[in-house]
Protein backbone atom coordinates (compact mmCIF):
# COMPACT_ATOMS: atom_id res chain seq x y z
CA UNK A 1 0.00 0.00 0.00
CA UNK A 2 1.54 3.42 -0.70
CA UNK A 3 1.71 5.93 1.87
CA UNK A 4 0.87 9.61 0.95
CA UNK A 5 2.04 12.83 2.96
CA UNK A 6 -1.08 15.26 3.44
CA UNK A 7 -0.47 18.96 4.72
CA UNK A 8 -3.00 18.53 7.66
CA UNK A 9 -2.98 21.52 9.76
CA UNK A 10 -1.44 25.13 9.32
CA UNK A 11 -0.42 28.31 11.47
CA UNK A 12 1.54 31.65 11.81
CA UNK A 13 2.53 34.03 13.98
CA UNK A 14 3.87 37.65 13.57
CA UNK A 15 5.25 39.83 16.17
CA UNK A 16 2.81 42.77 16.67
CA UNK A 17 5.19 44.92 16.82
CA UNK A 18 5.55 47.15 13.27
CA UNK A 19 7.89 48.88 11.68
CA UNK A 20 6.74 50.93 8.51
CA UNK A 21 8.32 52.28 5.50
CA UNK A 22 8.01 55.89 7.59
CA UNK A 23 9.32 54.58 10.30
CA UNK A 24 12.82 53.21 9.22
CA UNK A 25 12.86 56.58 6.67
CA UNK A 26 13.52 58.05 10.50
CA UNK A 27 16.56 55.24 11.31
CA UNK A 28 18.21 55.85 7.49
CA UNK A 29 18.34 57.75 4.43
CA UNK A 30 15.01 56.49 2.43
CA UNK A 31 11.33 56.79 2.31
CA UNK A 32 8.15 55.06 1.48
CA UNK A 33 7.84 55.27 -2.28
CA UNK A 34 11.90 54.16 -2.61
CA UNK A 35 11.27 51.14 -0.71
CA UNK A 36 7.74 50.28 -2.36
CA UNK A 37 9.10 50.80 -6.20
CA UNK A 38 12.19 48.85 -5.55
CA UNK A 39 10.71 45.94 -3.09
CA UNK A 40 6.97 46.08 -2.86
CA UNK A 41 7.40 46.19 1.00
CA UNK A 42 5.16 48.20 3.02
CA UNK A 43 6.09 47.37 6.56
CA UNK A 44 7.37 44.26 8.64
CA UNK A 45 6.78 43.37 11.83
CA UNK A 46 10.07 43.24 14.37
CA UNK A 47 10.52 41.02 17.37
CA UNK A 48 10.56 42.26 20.86
CA UNK A 49 12.43 41.53 23.78
CA UNK A 50 11.34 37.93 24.73
CA UNK A 51 10.53 37.22 21.24
CA UNK A 52 12.60 34.32 19.92
CA UNK A 53 12.37 31.72 17.00
CA UNK A 54 10.75 29.04 19.59
CA UNK A 55 8.13 31.49 20.86
CA UNK A 56 7.11 32.32 17.49
CA UNK A 57 7.61 28.62 16.13
CA UNK A 58 5.19 27.68 19.05
CA UNK A 59 2.38 29.89 18.70
CA UNK A 60 2.44 28.87 14.93
CA UNK A 61 2.51 24.84 15.96
CA UNK A 62 -0.11 24.78 18.05
CA UNK A 63 -2.33 26.70 15.45
CA UNK A 64 -1.36 24.21 12.80
CA UNK A 65 -1.83 21.49 15.50
CA UNK A 66 -5.48 22.60 16.22
CA UNK A 67 -6.46 22.42 12.61
CA UNK A 68 -5.25 18.92 12.10
CA UNK A 69 -6.92 17.59 15.32
CA UNK A 70 -3.53 16.26 16.46
CA UNK A 71 -1.59 16.32 19.97
CA UNK A 72 1.66 17.60 20.19
CA UNK A 73 2.16 13.84 22.62
CA UNK A 74 1.03 12.48 18.54
CA UNK A 75 4.07 14.07 16.93
CA UNK A 76 6.95 11.85 15.48
CA UNK A 77 9.07 14.52 14.74
CA UNK A 78 9.77 18.10 14.61
CA UNK A 79 12.00 20.03 11.69
CA UNK A 80 12.66 24.08 12.56
CA UNK A 81 14.05 25.79 9.32
CA UNK A 82 15.57 28.88 10.66
CA UNK A 83 18.13 31.39 9.31
CA UNK A 84 18.07 32.99 13.08
CA UNK A 85 18.66 29.75 15.83
CA UNK A 86 18.53 30.97 19.01
CA UNK A 87 22.27 29.18 19.54
CA UNK A 88 24.16 27.31 17.64
CA UNK A 89 23.61 24.30 19.42
CA UNK A 90 20.83 23.18 20.74
CA UNK A 91 18.28 22.92 18.23
CA UNK A 92 15.97 25.43 18.63
CA UNK A 93 14.20 22.35 16.91
CA UNK A 94 14.28 21.31 21.03
CA UNK A 95 13.13 24.17 22.63
CA UNK A 96 10.14 23.91 20.59
CA UNK A 97 9.62 20.34 21.00
CA UNK A 98 9.88 21.03 24.62
CA UNK A 99 7.85 23.80 24.74
CA UNK A 100 4.93 22.08 22.96
CA UNK A 101 5.73 19.05 25.39
CA UNK A 102 5.75 16.58 22.49
CA UNK A 103 7.43 13.81 24.23
CA UNK A 104 7.92 10.97 21.96
CA UNK A 105 9.49 13.72 18.77
CA UNK A 106 12.54 13.74 17.45
CA UNK A 107 13.36 17.26 16.84
CA UNK A 108 16.31 19.28 14.98
CA UNK A 109 17.57 22.08 13.15
CA UNK A 110 17.50 22.50 9.55
CA UNK A 111 20.14 25.32 8.04
CA UNK A 112 19.03 26.45 3.91
CA UNK A 113 18.33 30.13 4.12
CA UNK A 114 15.58 30.76 2.45
CA UNK A 115 15.19 27.54 0.89
CA UNK A 116 14.78 25.87 4.16
CA UNK A 117 11.23 25.29 4.20
CA UNK A 118 10.96 23.59 0.86
CA UNK A 119 13.97 21.62 2.08
CA UNK A 120 12.55 20.55 5.42
CA UNK A 121 8.63 19.56 3.84
CA UNK A 122 10.42 17.61 1.29
CA UNK A 123 12.81 15.81 4.46
CA UNK A 124 9.42 15.46 6.63
CA UNK A 125 7.59 13.99 3.38
CA UNK A 126 9.71 11.40 2.46
CA UNK A 127 10.32 10.05 6.07
CA UNK A 128 6.59 9.71 6.16
CA UNK A 129 6.38 7.93 2.71
CA UNK A 130 9.06 5.64 4.13
CA UNK A 131 6.81 4.51 7.24
CA UNK A 132 9.13 5.30 9.69
CA UNK A 133 7.23 8.35 11.26
CA UNK A 134 3.34 8.71 10.55
CA UNK A 135 3.30 12.59 11.77
CA UNK A 136 5.43 15.34 11.54
CA UNK A 137 5.41 19.33 12.39
CA UNK A 138 7.70 21.16 9.72
CA UNK A 139 8.13 24.79 11.21
CA UNK A 140 10.16 27.91 9.54
CA UNK A 141 10.62 30.75 12.21
CA UNK A 142 12.54 34.00 12.16
CA UNK A 143 13.80 36.93 13.82
CA UNK A 144 16.35 38.03 11.27
CA UNK A 145 16.14 41.62 12.11
CA UNK A 146 18.52 41.03 14.88
CA UNK A 147 20.99 40.31 12.58
CA UNK A 148 20.19 43.54 10.22
CA UNK A 149 22.30 46.51 9.96
CA UNK A 150 20.03 49.38 10.49
CA UNK A 151 22.51 52.11 9.37
CA UNK A 152 22.73 49.49 5.56
CA UNK A 153 19.96 50.75 3.55
CA UNK A 154 19.82 48.16 1.08
CA UNK A 155 19.41 44.83 3.86
CA UNK A 156 17.62 46.84 6.60
CA UNK A 157 14.64 48.03 4.23
CA UNK A 158 14.00 43.93 3.42
CA UNK A 159 13.99 41.70 6.59
CA UNK A 160 11.01 40.90 9.10
CA UNK A 161 10.00 38.46 11.60
CA UNK A 162 7.37 35.60 12.45
CA UNK A 163 6.44 32.00 11.59
CA UNK A 164 4.96 29.63 9.77
CA UNK A 165 4.26 26.16 10.34
CA UNK A 166 2.89 22.92 8.79
CA UNK A 167 1.09 19.70 9.90
CA UNK A 168 2.13 16.66 8.26
CA UNK A 169 0.42 13.38 8.25
CA UNK A 170 0.51 9.97 6.29
CA UNK A 171 -3.11 8.97 4.71
CA UNK A 172 -3.36 5.99 2.18
CA UNK A 173 -5.40 8.27 0.19
CA UNK A 174 -3.57 9.99 -2.64
CA UNK A 175 -2.87 13.51 -2.49
CA UNK A 176 -0.25 15.81 -0.70
CA UNK A 177 3.44 16.23 -1.25
CA UNK A 178 3.72 14.89 -4.94
CA UNK A 179 7.05 15.95 -6.04
CA UNK A 180 9.96 18.22 -4.76
CA UNK A 181 13.15 19.68 -5.88
CA UNK A 182 16.89 20.88 -4.08
CA UNK A 183 19.56 22.08 -5.45
CA UNK A 184 22.55 24.36 -3.71
CA UNK A 185 25.55 25.92 -5.52
CA UNK A 186 27.97 26.59 -2.96
CA UNK A 187 30.12 28.85 -5.57
CA UNK A 188 27.84 31.96 -4.71
CA UNK A 189 28.40 31.41 -0.92
CA UNK A 190 29.83 35.07 -0.28
CA UNK A 191 26.40 36.42 -2.21
CA UNK A 192 24.48 36.65 1.16
CA UNK A 193 26.02 35.64 4.26
CA UNK A 194 26.62 36.15 8.41
CA UNK A 195 30.07 35.69 8.46
CA UNK A 196 30.66 36.34 12.78
CA UNK A 197 29.66 34.21 15.12
CA UNK A 198 30.61 30.73 13.49
CA UNK A 199 33.97 28.48 13.75
CA UNK A 200 35.72 30.36 10.90
CA UNK A 201 34.86 33.88 12.50
CA UNK A 202 34.18 33.12 15.83
CA UNK A 203 33.27 35.85 18.25
CA UNK A 204 35.59 38.71 18.96
CA UNK A 205 36.30 42.45 19.37
CA UNK A 206 37.12 42.75 15.63
CA UNK A 207 34.59 40.76 14.61
CA UNK A 208 31.85 43.11 16.21
CA UNK A 209 33.65 46.11 15.13
CA UNK A 210 33.75 45.16 10.96
CA UNK A 211 30.04 44.21 11.31
CA UNK A 212 30.57 40.65 10.44
CA UNK A 213 27.48 39.65 12.64
CA UNK A 214 25.35 41.68 9.92
CA UNK A 215 23.42 40.39 6.91
CA UNK A 216 25.69 41.24 3.94
CA UNK A 217 24.44 40.99 0.32
CA UNK A 218 25.35 41.67 -3.08
CA UNK A 219 21.35 42.69 -4.05
CA UNK A 220 21.86 42.66 -7.69
CA UNK A 221 24.11 39.20 -7.91
CA UNK A 222 20.78 37.79 -5.65
CA UNK A 223 18.35 39.61 -7.89
CA UNK A 224 20.19 37.55 -11.05
CA UNK A 225 20.36 34.52 -9.75
CA UNK A 226 16.79 34.60 -7.98
CA UNK A 227 15.01 35.38 -11.12
CA UNK A 228 17.00 32.40 -13.14
CA UNK A 229 16.25 30.10 -10.62
CA UNK A 230 12.32 30.47 -9.62
CA UNK A 231 10.95 29.92 -12.86
CA UNK A 232 13.00 27.02 -13.66
CA UNK A 233 12.71 25.01 -10.48
CA UNK A 234 8.85 25.76 -10.91
CA UNK A 235 8.87 23.55 -14.34
CA UNK A 236 11.34 20.97 -12.92
CA UNK A 237 8.89 20.00 -9.86
CA UNK A 238 5.99 20.00 -12.08
CA UNK A 239 7.61 17.10 -14.93
CA UNK A 240 8.83 15.34 -11.07
CA UNK A 241 4.94 15.36 -10.63
CA UNK A 242 3.99 14.91 -14.25
CA UNK A 243 2.14 18.20 -13.99
CA UNK A 244 1.57 20.88 -16.48
CA UNK A 245 1.35 24.86 -15.65
CA UNK A 246 -1.76 24.44 -16.55
CA UNK A 247 -2.77 21.89 -13.90
CA UNK A 248 -1.58 24.60 -11.22
CA UNK A 249 -3.64 26.67 -9.83
CA UNK A 250 -0.80 28.63 -7.50
CA UNK A 251 2.75 29.69 -7.50
CA UNK A 252 3.51 30.59 -3.76
CA UNK A 253 7.15 31.70 -4.04
CA UNK A 254 9.23 32.82 -1.14
CA UNK A 255 8.34 36.50 -0.27
CA UNK A 256 11.83 38.77 -1.23
CA UNK A 257 10.92 40.60 -3.39
CA UNK A 258 8.27 41.62 -5.78
CA UNK A 259 10.07 42.68 -8.99
CA UNK A 260 11.61 38.90 -8.25
CA UNK A 261 8.84 37.28 -8.23
CA UNK A 262 7.13 39.68 -10.99
CA UNK A 263 9.99 38.09 -13.26
CA UNK A 264 9.40 34.62 -12.12
CA UNK A 265 5.78 35.26 -13.96
CA UNK A 266 6.97 36.40 -16.97
CA UNK A 267 9.68 33.63 -17.19
CA UNK A 268 6.71 31.14 -16.40
CA UNK A 269 4.23 33.14 -18.94
CA UNK A 270 1.69 33.54 -15.99
CA UNK A 271 -0.47 36.54 -14.45
CA UNK A 272 0.97 37.33 -11.39
CA UNK A 273 -3.06 36.86 -9.62
CA UNK A 274 -2.01 33.36 -9.79
CA UNK A 275 0.61 34.04 -7.22
CA UNK A 276 -0.03 34.14 -3.55
CA UNK A 277 1.90 37.53 -2.20
CA UNK A 278 1.93 38.73 0.91
CA UNK A 279 5.36 40.58 1.06
CA UNK A 280 3.68 44.11 1.66
CA UNK A 281 2.95 43.23 4.95
CA UNK A 282 5.93 41.10 6.39
CA UNK A 283 8.43 41.63 3.98
CA UNK A 284 11.54 38.88 3.29
CA UNK A 285 10.76 36.68 6.58
CA UNK A 286 13.29 34.05 5.14
CA UNK A 287 12.22 30.42 5.80
CA UNK A 288 8.63 31.54 7.23
CA UNK A 289 8.07 33.58 3.96
CA UNK A 290 6.19 30.38 2.23
CA UNK A 291 3.99 29.22 4.97
CA UNK A 292 2.64 32.44 6.00
CA UNK A 293 1.74 33.52 2.41
CA UNK A 294 -0.21 30.19 2.45
CA UNK A 295 -1.82 30.56 5.81
CA UNK A 296 -3.40 33.93 4.77
CA UNK A 297 -4.00 32.61 1.76
CA UNK A 298 -6.13 29.66 2.82
CA UNK A 299 -7.93 31.72 5.65
CA UNK A 300 -8.77 34.27 2.94
CA UNK A 301 -10.27 31.19 1.38
CA UNK A 302 -7.86 31.43 -2.26
CA UNK A 303 -6.34 27.93 -1.73
CA UNK A 304 -9.04 25.18 -1.42
CA UNK A 305 -9.45 21.67 -1.13
CA UNK A 306 -8.09 19.78 -4.12
CA UNK A 307 -5.90 22.69 -5.74
CA UNK A 308 -2.83 21.93 -6.64
CA UNK A 309 0.44 24.53 -6.21
CA UNK A 310 3.82 24.69 -6.02
CA UNK A 311 5.93 26.12 -3.76
CA UNK A 312 9.13 27.66 -4.92
CA UNK A 313 12.62 29.68 -3.45
CA UNK A 314 16.08 30.36 -3.23
CA UNK A 315 18.14 31.56 -0.58
CA UNK A 316 21.72 31.58 0.80
CA UNK A 317 24.14 28.70 -0.12
CA UNK A 318 23.07 29.26 -2.98
CA UNK A 319 20.22 26.93 -2.12
CA UNK A 320 17.11 26.66 -4.28
CA UNK A 321 14.24 24.38 -4.49
CA UNK A 322 10.25 23.93 -5.50
CA UNK A 323 7.69 21.27 -4.25
CA UNK A 324 4.27 20.72 -5.79
CA UNK A 325 1.62 19.26 -3.69
CA UNK A 326 -2.12 18.87 -3.89
CA UNK A 327 -4.55 20.80 -0.82
CA UNK A 328 -6.74 18.41 0.57
CA UNK A 329 -6.75 19.73 4.55
CA UNK A 330 -7.38 17.59 7.60
CA UNK A 331 -7.48 14.18 7.86
CA UNK A 332 -10.89 12.99 8.97
CA UNK A 333 -10.56 12.20 12.93
CA UNK A 334 -12.97 11.96 15.87
CA UNK A 335 -13.22 14.23 18.51
CA UNK A 336 -11.96 17.82 19.23
CA UNK A 337 -8.31 18.11 20.55
CA UNK A 338 -6.97 21.07 22.32
CA UNK A 339 -3.41 21.35 21.73
CA UNK A 340 -3.04 24.57 24.14
CA UNK A 341 -4.14 22.64 27.04
CA UNK A 342 -0.81 20.38 26.54
CA UNK A 343 1.26 22.87 26.71
CA UNK A 344 0.17 23.77 30.02
CA UNK A 345 2.15 20.77 31.34
CA UNK A 346 4.67 21.31 29.02
CA UNK A 347 6.71 23.40 31.55
CA UNK A 348 5.17 21.05 34.56
CA UNK A 349 6.96 18.32 32.06
CA UNK A 350 10.43 19.66 31.19
CA UNK A 351 10.86 21.19 35.32
CA UNK A 352 10.16 17.22 36.19
CA UNK A 353 12.72 16.06 33.61
CA UNK A 354 15.39 18.35 35.36
CA UNK A 355 14.73 17.33 38.54
CA UNK A 356 14.97 13.22 37.83
CA UNK A 357 18.46 14.17 35.88
CA UNK A 358 19.46 16.01 38.82
CA UNK A 359 18.74 13.04 40.97
CA UNK A 360 19.86 10.56 38.21
CA UNK A 361 23.24 12.60 38.43
CA UNK A 362 23.81 11.98 42.22
CA UNK A 363 22.78 8.42 42.45
CA UNK A 364 25.59 7.43 39.42
CA UNK A 365 28.09 9.74 41.47
CA UNK A 366 27.49 7.42 44.34
CA UNK A 367 27.53 4.01 42.34
CA UNK A 368 31.16 5.64 41.60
Amino acid sequence: MTTYAHITGWGMSAPESIMTNDDLSKIVETNDQWIRERTGIHQRHIAKDGEFPSTLAVQAALKALKVANLRPTDLDLIICSTSSPEYIFPATACLIQDQLGATKAGAFDLLAACSGFIYALNMAAQAIRSGSIKSALVIGSETLSRFVNWKDRSTCILFGDGAGAFVLQASDQPGGVLSAVMHSDGSGSNLLTIEGGGSRHPATEATLHDGRHFIQMDGNEVFRFATRVMASATLEVLECAGLKLEDINWIVPHQANIRIIGAAARGLKLPMERFIVNLQEYGNTSTASIPMAMVEAIEKGQIKTGDKLVMVGFGAGLTWGALAAEWTGPLPSKGHVHPEQYRRFARLRSLVRRAIRFVEGLLYRREL
